[in-house]
């Protein structure tokens, strides 16, 4: 059997970010309560920022690392995100052309709740393994905007959804899969997957988000150790605490990841007190570092984990991640992965790190000009011009960077150019 995994990985956490601490305060929120999160600031799209432009921000540092030969080995492209802009177009198909990737190449997207990215790197795995074409490369991009504004209506709205809105990100998350996985290798056959119907979260309509956050958090606790308890089935001699050296969670906010993380332990290591919050911050911390910076971003997030785990972690040696995926709605899974000394290496000529220090931090006055703003570009909008100079402090720090940006919206065809 060949080897398979991520060759390379690249995340783009947009161009702008909110301290979430003076949002908090701004909507008179509990900030004892609001500590609990976690979080430290979330990225904000601007207006002409979407999940296109995302997803090609974060891809085309991957793309140019490589030869014109092998460019035109990547012969399968998946997005996924629960944030389209078109219920037939697929997104894949504006990020294929203005990647210039090879017209013989499978494109489509992936809609699968917060799942998505974990459902497409799988894909792309096994289309890797089959070896239907040796060499070939997958593309795997999740890229996703949070838009935590409650539709009116439900009774299982609860007081806490208004937390949502300080943990909402945009961003995106790039990952080449192929037969030379330099920077994660997968565990072959090493998968637990566990699914259900169940209403906790859900879109009812394109640009805003529902949900009941008490059952969002118990289906994610239940999805957490079922899809492990199934990942042990499989594989022999599986222990929670001692056969991984690191655990990465999808991560809607860093505080749901340690309730998480201290719910298994009780459950499954028979663990108590200072030993659980030793283990939480040695095994598990360093994957909440971009998640953090960030917010959650849906499909991306435990993408996002996975490369905030590999630049913070220590891979002196080779260590064994083990990784949870869930998506609302709901299917889960818990696989895992090799990470070697190289791998971090690779990772880190990407400068994820510089990446979030360069973002332009917004004031509260400009973040609600924004949320205004970005009533103009909605689902379904047909005309439309972007005014890319509207926060002139992001335009002066990013001029130069080639990043694309969405013009206009002309007859509903999307327009983008570098910026």
């Amino acid at each position: 059997m060949v080897n398979v995994g991520i060759e390379a990985v690249n995340i783009f956490g947009g161009t702008c970010f909110l301290d979430v601490m003076n949002l908090a305060e701004h909507r008179r929120l509990d900030t004892s309560r609001f500590e609990n999160l976690l979080m430290k600031q979330k990225s904000v799209a601007l207006p002409y920022e979407d999940p296109v432009t995302f997803a090609v921000n974060a891809a085309k540092p991957l793309i140019d690392s490589l030869t014109e030969e092998e460019k035109d080995r990547i012969e399968l492209l998946i997005t996924c995100t629960e944030s389209g802009i078109d219920f037939g177009k697929s997104i894949s198909t504006y990020v294929h052309h203005y990647l210039g990737l090879n017209k013989n190449c499978r494109l489509f997207e992936i809609k699968q709740a917060c799942y998505s990215g974990t459902a497409g790197f799988q894909m792309a795995i096994n289309f890797i393994l089959s070896q239907v074409s040796p060499g070939a490369k997958a593309l795997v991009v999740a890229t996703d905007i949070s838009r935590f504004l409650a539709v009116e209506g439900g009774e299982s709205l609860s007081e806490d959804w208004s937390f949502a809105e300080p943990s909402g990100g945009a961003g995106a998350v790039a990952i080449l899969v192929s037969e030379t996985p330099h920077v994660f290798q997968v565990d072959v056959g090493a998968n637990g997957y566990y699914g259900y119907e169940v209403m906790d979260t859900c879109r009812p309509v394109p640009d805003s988000e529902a949900g009941d956050a008490d059952l969002s958090l118990l289906s994610y606790l239940d999805c957490c150790e079922q899809t492990f308890l199934e990942y042990q089935r499989r594989v022999e001699n599986v222990d929670y605490r001692k056969t991984f050296q690191y655990l990465t969670f999808h991560t809607p906010f860093g505080g749901m990841v340690k309730g998480a993380h201290r719910t298994m332990m009780r459950k499954l290591a028979k663990t108590k007190g200072p030993a659980i919050e030793a283990d939480f911050q040695e095994r598990v911390l360093p994957g909440l570092n971009y998640c953090q910076r960030v917010g959650n971003i849906m499909g991306a997030s435990v993408l996002l984990a996975l490369a905030s785990t590999i630049d913070y972690g220590k891979f002196d040696s080779p260590k064994r991640v083990g990784i949870f995926s869930y998506g609302s709605g709901c299917c889960s899974e818990f696989y895992s992965g090799i990470i070697l000394p190289q791998g971090q290496e690779r990772l880190r000529r990407f400068n994820l790190e510089t990446q979030l220090n360069n973002r332009y931090q917004l004031s509260i006055n400009e973040y609600e000009k924004i949320l205004e703003d970005s009533s103009l570009v909605k689902f379904g909008t047909r005309n439309v011009k972007l005014d890319i100079n509207m926060i002139q402090g992001a335009v002066e720090l990013n001029q130069n960077k080639q990043r694309l940006y969405l013009e206009e919206i002309s007859e509903f065809r999307r327009k983008y150019r570098w910026f």
